[in-house]
């Protein structure tokens, strides 16, 4: 027998996850905005430096902080209000991909690669924080 699986889609799941754990929106987001502003900053030093502003141009933000500024590597708009991402100069695609007369100089990707086992580990620490203070009452 095959377990049924429905699909209510993320605005019935949080208003669920909130019934049950109040506050795990808040410090998901919290722990969210403060791993992309670190990811941003372990992104920093491995970003080619031929004069440094684009470097210096890379943080990690809310993308509602960022009217009109697309994120490294995100599609495009999202409904998740505390959705953060990695901004910086619309050269990272050159940089990170190349060109046809421009070796590719990767150092978004595999930074984030490398680093998303802590990511992880830091929402569901958030995760597992808001269950505590509901346990608590």
């Amino acid at each position: 027998m095959r377990p049924k699986v429905k699909w209510e889609g993320r605005e019935a799941l949080y208003r669920r996850l909130n019934q049950l754990l109040p506050n795990v929106e808040k410090e998901v987001a919290v722990e969210q905005l403060e791993g992309a502003k670190e990811l941003a900053s372990r992104i920093k030093p491995r970003a080619p430096r031929n004069t440094g502003r684009y470097a210096d141009s890379l943080i990690g933000d809310k993308i509602s902080n960022q009217k009109g500024k697309r994120a490294v590597g995100l599609p495009g708009k999202t409904k998740d209000p505390n959705a953060t991402g990695i901004f910086g100069e619309y050269i990272w695609r050159f940089l990170e991909f190349g060109t046809v007369k421009m070796g590719a100089r990767p150092h978004i990707f595999p930074t984030y690669r490398a680093y998303r086992k802590t990511l992880r580990r830091r929402i569901a620490g958030a995760v597992n924080k808001a269950v505590r203070k509901a346990r608590k009452g």
